[in-house]
Formats: structure tokens, C-alpha cells, sequence
């Protein structure tokens, strides 16, 4: 696969995860069982790239991602640098990615470790819920958004292996914005 891919692209990596080490809060997009798109935020803790977030067990979210796992997710802020060229521009993410619960005990662990590591002040990685299911998406494609590069120049990348990323061919440098590969891939479930 790295081969047709080229080299991964640590630089941009290593953008990505200090965005998701800046942020805490992300948008996920699902779809409903009747069609039309639910985008609700949701905390998140992250190792590497994968990405975990807690769902009520009676949430309409979970409905959704049990019904297609496929989902979209938004995690941004606003640039407020002082003193930057571009100190009033967005900065962040935009990932097609596939969820799916967490039921080994041993990883929930983990993850819990992982939370509190990231965020001390939170005492419980939950929501209010009395019952809730730990999920995992995993990004298959992750957009870096940067409007100090134009508007509509993300920087579009392939995630292989859940950890290395390559930068999509005729990415921003083309000026389309969107690269030779597809953000969907429908294949896959």
C-alpha cells in the first residue's frame, strides 16, 4: 500500500495530533436509521489517531452507528495567536471514520487511563448516563483545515494502519482542494 501511497508524512502527522492534543470537544455526524443526518459533540481522549468517546446506551447516536458505523467528525477552534498573520482563522479537523464499541475490558482500562491522563480535572470519562457503551473511530481519511492556506486548501491525508498517514496525491498544491482520493470508499461498510 506504501507503495502507490509514497512516504508517510510525519510532519502532517505530527499536525494532527497536536490538534487533537489542543481540543477536547468534537462534532460527530451520524446517520439515522429514516436517512437524515444527527450531528451531536461529544468529549473525546485519543491515542495516536484512534479516537474514543462515550455514548448513552439509549442515545439515538448509538442507533445510528449500529445501524451504519460510518460516521464524520468535526473537531476545530478559532485561532486567536496575536500577532499571527492569520489570527482570526480556523484551525482543525475533518475525518471519515468507523466506530465501533469497546467490550474488551482490558482496552476500556486503558482508555480510562488514557482520559485521565489527558484530562485530570475530569473524574469520569461519561456521560450522565447510568448505562454507556465506550466507542472507537478508527479515521480513514483526515482533512486539515487551515484557512491561513486558503479557503478550500485542506490538507487531505490517508490513514493506513490506524497510525501513518500519507498525504493524498494532488492535494492543496492542485488548487482543487480535495486531492485524487476518494473520501469514500464503498467497499466498506
Amino acid at each position: 500500500m506504501s507503495e502507490s501511497l509514497g512516504e508517510p508524512d510525519l510532519e502532517l502527522k505530527a499536525k494532527i495530533v497536536e490538534l487533537l492534543d489542543e481540543n477536547r470537544i468534537m462534532t460527530v455526524a451520524t446517520v439515522r436509521a429514516d436517512g437524515w443526518p444527527q450531528a451531536t459533540m461529544v468529549g473525546y481522549a485519543h491515542d495516536d489517531l484512534t479516537l474514543y468517546f462515550v455514548v448513552g446506551r439509549t442515545s439515538q447516536k448509538l442507533a445510528n452507528i449500529k445501524h451504519d458505523p460510518r460516521v464524520s467528525i468535526a473537531i476545530g477552534r478559532l485561532s486567536i495567536a496575536i500577532g499571527e498573520a492569520h489570527h482570526d482563522r480556523i484551525i482543525g479537523l475533518s475525518m471519515a471514520a468507523h466506530v465501533a464499541e469497546v467490550t474488551d475490558g482490558k482496552e476500556i482500562e486503558r482508555v480510562n487511563r488514557l482520559a485521565a491522563k489527558q484530562w485530570p480535572e475530569q473524574a469520569v470519562f461519561a456521560p450522565r448516563e447510568v448505562s454507556v457503551a465506550v466507542m472507537r473511530a478508527t479515521p480513514t481519511v483526515i482533512s486539515v483545515i487551515d484557512l491561513a492556506m486558503g479557503p478550500g486548501q485542506p490538507d487531505l491525508v490517508h490513514v493506513a494502519s490506524e497510525t501513518t498517514v500519507y498525504r493524498a496525491h494532488g492535494n492543496a498544491e492542485n488548487g482543487d482542494g480535495a486531492g485524487s482520493m476518494p473520501l469514500v470508499d464503498a467497499a466498506q461498510p
